[in-house]
């Protein structure tokens, strides 16, 4: 009797497992309705300003004080990537897409941003400091570059970032809207070259004087932005 006491284990009640499975549904309820709860408001609030008669300028209110918030902007981008896709086919996109992440995404981490989304080969990330994503975009190159050391030239990693600052309309973990965001796409998805690091005048106006960064001014400004600047690093 001593040894089966010994070697016995309580079973789990069905009651228990039954409380477990409603503690997970309910769980799982509560995340979808929190993942969903910003652009169900933000769609309502629209709905509203979109209403014949509805004052807008108050609708505007609601939605920056729901959703406005400061962050910088990061958008990367790869250089060729698309010319490299119709010459060597989708499984060596899909070897970029993963190598570019793996890579990547611990760096953005270690600089406490958060990748909101992954398109293609463009990444979106949101930095509460400037200074951590200035320093973020100069390790991000700096791993891009190793990378490609003893790599063949179609397998290299042709990083271009753009980044921006300022207020922003957050929605949730989904996705950011604002002059500022569309001023970082432009620079890191259209004019930057591979291995550029271009950034807003609100960026480099608001960078520590301490980081010694040089900024070079560059001609193309994006709508949105008031200036824009090259980022010289030691990588370049």
């Amino acid at each position: 009797d001593l040894h089966r006491r010994r070697h016995s284990f309580p079973t789990r009640r069905s009651s228990d497992l039954s409380a477990q499975r409603t503690t997970e549904t309910l769980m799982s309820f509560t995340y979808g309705i929190a993942s969903n709860a910003s652009q169900d408001r933000l769609e309502k609030l629209i709905e509203k300003r979109l209403q014949s008669g509805s004052e807008k300028s108050r609708v505007d209110e609601q939605i920056w004080n729901l959703f406005g918030e400061r962050w910088a902007v990061m958008f990367t981008d790869l250089s060729g990537f698309s010319r490299r896709v119709a010459d060597f086919g989708i499984i060596h996109f899909l070897q970029t897409i993963y190598e570019s992440k793996r890579l990547l995404v611990p760096i953005i981490e270690e600089h406490s941003g958060i990748l909101l989304k992954v398109e293609g080969d463009s990444l979106l990330v949101i930095f509460r400091s400037v200074n951590e994503a200035i320093e973020c975009a100069v390790a991000m190159q700096g791993c891009a570059k190793e990378y490609n050391h003893q790599r063949a030239e179609n397998e290299q990693l042709l990083l271009c970032i753009g980044l921006g600052y300022g207020d922003v309309l957050r929605i949730g973990d989904s996705d950011v809207f604002g002059a500022e965001v569309n001023a970082a796409s432009k620079l890191g998805e259209d004019t930057a070259r591979a291995h550029e690091i271009l950034l807003t005048g609100a960026v480099k106006k608001a960078a520590n004087e301490n980081m010694n960064a040089c900024f070079e001014s560059i001609d193309t400004v994006p709508p949105g932005a008031d200036s824009a600047y090259r980022l010289r690093y030691d990588n370049t």
